[in-house]
């Protein structure tokens, strides 16, 4: 057979030889047999269930069960079944692939009996998987039941792949055929390629998961969710939960043009510090960005605003530094949070969540509620997870004016972008000119980290185009501490890269900066900030790390401009 030359290809000789000897017949599945009145659906309905009373009889097990004597890895057992009485199914559309190749030859060199396999399909291999969780029951599978139960078990072991890298998102883009992509270290890459109905049905599986979400999934519509690390995948008696390090999966279903849909997951990880991290250095600020941050919580009312695009670390710095404030106050504060959906645990804090919201319109209602009830609920400090409105707006600035240090977020492109914002979104300029009630606007990007152990010196790359706007913008000085990403190596995982770091510009505004921000004279405020109140901007801090060895040259670049043009500020 086709089969048993490739087999003596792949495994060495000998073993060749064990699997050609132990190929003797095994007894044929037994079916109660079928009398003459027997009706055709009676036979279907029936066949399923002996069939499974067969296999499972007299005590056998199912060794690759995910609690089994021999267990495996989700993508196999998509693939293969064996039990402890050598029976061997395998997936026909996969008997020559190399996990069932390898899989054989595992099941050999650990003594496991095993028979020639037999070939069915996916999904029966698949109904004998929930059959065997379900504890062997009565039981009677129906085809949406066992693609219902197999996508679930693909979702979790696509998240499960993506916990084990730190992957802050994965991408789903269904269209001729169903990529699946990472984002690791801030850049996309491409991890794997099923079909367009795999797609669908795992598109489906996400949103039937999910603990937060519309009533119905509605392909054609934009529709947001998110899945609670503590809770388990829905129809799976609790079995199937989500990785120990991910809290949670915030998730958002597009569609996309020519009818192809488009999910993209962002997990969100523990902290690495289960007692609560309150370290900023760890994210990468320096002694001056700590000073500045610390001058800030120590203002016990204002408003602190956090800046940036999606990705950009702003809740993490944000929970981090709350965490901070917490431990400086012994506990002793009543810090009320208001996020939709909380991300991180704040230990010390109390965190009140937005549920109950579909529409943006009752999301932004939901919102102002919540805002409204950590007003009236005593707070020393509150911590809104982000502006999105001109109402929520208001009550982050009502909290601000009645005596409340305040610190939220929003998305704007710099810091002193954050006043331009609040301005456009219709907040009153009054409002934007106290230095009594703006205390802090901080933007920040996150930059990937070089691994010192094989980053590589500029000098090796002149010919270049970025060494010599190098050397135009920072002469031999720059040249000679300056590095670039490596090949890859052991300590890196063969990346050049280990992980990523915080680079912020923080403003610490006066009256005439915040006056002539309102008033849109940007380029004169950014003049003022950086030459009468030492202000440095991202460029700088980029800069000053790259110099340290810390960052490469394209990182900056990157995000900063090219080092040779003139800098926007």
């Amino acid at each position: 057979m086709a089969e048993d030359n490739l087999v003596e290809e792949i495994l060495d000789t000998d073993e060749a030889e064990n699997i050609k000897k132990s190929a003797s017949p095994r007894p044929a599945l037994q079916e109660k047999p079928k009398t003459s009145g027997d009706i055709q659906q009676d036979e279907e309905d029936n066949s399923k269930g002996n069939i499974f009373e067969s296999l499972f009889a007299n005590g056998n097990t199912l060794v690759t069960a995910e609690k089994g004597e021999l267990a495996i890895d989700s993508e196999t057992r998509r693939m293969v079944a064996l039990f402890s009485d050598g029976t061997y199914l395998v997936d026909a559309a996969h008997r020559f692939d190399g996990k069932v190749l390898n899989f054989t030859s595992i099941a050999r060199r650990r003594k496991f009996q095993i028979f020639p396999p037999e070939y069915v399909s996916a999904q029966e291999i698949a109904a004998i998987y929930a059959y065997a969780e379900r504890g062997m029951g009565q039981i009677d599978i129906s085809p949406e039941e066992t693609e219902e139960y197999q996508m679930q078990i693909d979702f979790l072991s696509v998240i499960n792949r993506a916990a084990s890298k730190k992957v802050s998102d994965v991408h789903i883009v269904v269209a001729d055929s169903t990529l699946v992509m990472f984002r690791m270290a801030g850049m996309m890459e491409r991890e794997l390629e099923y079909s367009k109905e795999w797609g669908e049905a795992f598109v489906r599986a996400a949103f039937a998961s999910a603990d937060i979400s519309d009533a119905n999934y509605a392909q054609n519509e934009f529709q947001g969710a998110q899945k609670l690390g503590s809770t388990p995948l829905r129809g799976t008696n609790g079995k199937l939960k989500l990785p120990h390090n991910v809290l949670a999966i915030r998730l958002q279903f597009n569609p996309v043009a020519f009818g192809s849909q488009y999910l993209v997951m962002r997990l969100l990880y523990a902290d690495d510090n289960p007692n609560g991290n309150g370290d900023l250095k760890g994210l990468g600020l320096g002694d001056r960005e700590i000073n500045m941050f610390y001058r800030l919580r120590a203002n016990a009312i204002g408003l602190n605003i956090i800046a940036g695009p999606t990705g950009s670390g702003k809740s993490t710095t944000l929970q981090r530094n709350m965490i901070k404030l917490i431990q400086e106050h012994n506990n002793e504060i009543n810090v009320i949070t208001v996020e939709d959906p909380p991300e991180y645990p704040i230990p010390g804090a109390r965190q009140m969540p937005v549920t109950n919201a579909n529409t943006e319109e009752e999301k932004d209602e939901e919102f102002t509620k919540a805002l409204s009830a950590a007003l009236r609920s005593d707070p020393d400090v509150m911590m809104v997870g982000e502006i999105r409105s001109l109402s929520a707006a208001g009550l982050v600035f009502k909290g601000a004016l009645s005596g409340h240090s305040v610190w939220t977020t929003l998305h704007a492109n710099s810091a002193p972008a954050i006043i331009t914002r609040l301005r456009d979104m219709g907040v009153q300029p009054y409002m934007l000119c106290d230095p009594e009630l703006i205390k802090g606007l901080i933007s920040q990007r996150l930059f990937r980290k070089l691994c010192p152990y094989c980053r590589i010196s500029v000098k090796e790359r002149m010919l270049d185009p970025s060494f010599e706007r190098l050397k135009t913008a920072l002469g031999d000085y720059g040249i000679e501490n300056t590095y670039l990403r490596g090949p890859g190596c052991k300590n890196c995982g063969h990346k050049g890269v280990i992980g990523r770091m915080s680079v912020p510009e923080i403003i610490i505004p006066d009256a005439n900066l915040l006056k002539m921000l309102v008033e849109g004279d940007t380029k004169n405020a950014i003049d003022y900030w950086i030459s009468e109140l030492n202000g440095r901007p991202l460029r700088e801090a980029a800069i000053e790390r790259m110099l340290k060895g810390m960052i490469d040259l394209d990182e900056v670049e990157r995000w900063c401009g090219l080092l040779d043009q003139r800098p926007i500020y």
